[in-house]
């Protein structure tokens, strides 16, 4: 904790033991029973005026009002009380600050004490928006760090050049979307082992891809790393564990390549989405200009490089709807999340990537087109009530 954190509540209530000590020693002064000073300290505001009432520099005034508690009378007293009064006001903000300190630092721990978590991220970004789903559905509390996507400088400590990145307690460094919420998932029903422990069974395996660039996969990352035991409280189920794993790499690996052939359909969908990106993100004046004209024209271009790539059709709403419809189908009539009552982490998957198209027309056309509607909105309240933590 730093240093000033300590020092501010200590020092008010030193001052205010302080000042409840001068008052009391004027209090019980013999020059405090007698009669005379309260109207000559009035007749000094009159005077000479609220400013030279109020000062501290001027000699004068402190002559007078030393001069005046040696000749005694009652203004001992109402000065005494004066710095009663002075203490007691610094004790209660004393208390105050304590108070509105603490439930502070009660609100940036994790349940139980758990470790401090900080993102960072692009807003903007559907493998940031699982992370932000995950964590919020269970309740853990963490900072957002808001990455420049164009120099990166927050993240300029990072080997690790991508983001979504969650450090743990500043120290342990999570990568890649789908190893943080598999990790963390696997630390909170294991409580045994520590985030460090749970993270050296997600290794890190890199590869060159067809195209020369060098990529880096984790191995296991759609896997909780359980006991049987504990494996079989949370798949009570046959065949819910393999269910969430397909449905989970299904949003990364389709669901999140619909994101941007569908928000840059269209050069009026580009402008507009490239609008939202640059007044969500952390863009300087010129780098939003840049990459609101710049940048959506270029993403325009990419987008049907995409819809190429993806094999989509000519309308890509209509591989936006099929997505949905058949995420919708497989959770079926008799359910209200994959996971059954309460959401599993393809719902929360699913539900963050979708999210980021909240504001834009592609969204609306989903939940107009789609059977999506009272599943979305019922994830949406399970994540901000923070139904996971239960």
């Amino acid at each position: 904790m730093h240093c000033g954190t300590l020092c501010k509540p200590n020092m008010a209530a030193a001052c205010a033991r302080t000042l409840g000590k001068v008052g009391w020693s004027f209090l019980e002064s013999p020059a405090a029973r007698r009669p005379g000073i309260v109207s000559y300290l009035v007749g000094n505001v009159g005077a000479h005026g609220s400013r030279r009432a109020y000062g501290t520099g001027g000699t004068g005034v402190r002559s007078k009002l030393l001069s005046s508690l040696r000749a005694g009378g009652g203004g001992g007293r109402a000065l005494g009380c004066a710095f009663l009064l002075g203490g007691g006001l610094g004790l209660y903000q004393t208390l105050k600050f304590s108070v509105q300190q603490h439930l502070a630092e009660e609100e940036t721990k994790a349940p139980g004490g758990g470790p401090k978590l900080t993102l960072y991220q692009y807003k903007t970004c559907p493998f940031c928006s699982k992370v932000r789903a995950f964590l919020d559905f269970y309740g853990l509390p963490y900072e957002i760090v808001e990455v420049n996507p164009v120099m990166r400088q927050e993240i300029k400590w990072s080997a690790y050049r991508k983001v979504p990145i969650l450090m743990v307690d500043s120290d342990v460094q999570l990568n890649d979307s789908s190893v943080i919420i598999s990790s963390l998932r696997s630390f909170l029903v294991n409580k045994e082992k520590s985030v460090s422990d749970i993270i050296r069974c997600y290794p890190e395996m890199k590869s060159v891809n067809d195209s020369g660039k060098q990529v880096t996969e984790y191995a296991n990352k759609y896997w909780l790393m359980l006991s049987e035991d504990e494996t079989a409280v949370v798949y009570p189920e046959k065949g819910m564990q393999k269910e969430e794993m397909k449905w989970r790499q299904w949003a990364d690996d389709w669901l999140v390549h619909l994101i941007s052939p569908n928000v840059y359909r269209t050069t009026n969908e580009a402008l507009a989405s490239f609008d939202y990106i640059v007044r969500e993100g952390k863009f300087g004046t010129f780098e939003g200009f840049f990459a609101k004209y710049v940048g959506a024209t270029a993403m325009f271009l990419i987008s049907k490089r995409l819809k190429s790539r993806h094999n989509l059709q000519d309308d890509v709403r209509q591989d936006l709807y099929k997505a949905v419809n058949d995420w919708v189908a497989a959770i079926g009539k008799k359910r209200k999340f994959m996971g059954g009552e309460h959401p599993n982490l393809a719902d929360l998957a699913v539900f963050g990537v979708l999210r980021v198209m909240e504001g834009l027309q592609a969204f609306d056309d989903m939940m107009e087109n789609t059977k999506v509607k009272y599943w979305y909105r019922r994830m949406e309240r399970a994540t901000l009530n923070h139904e996971g933590r239960d």
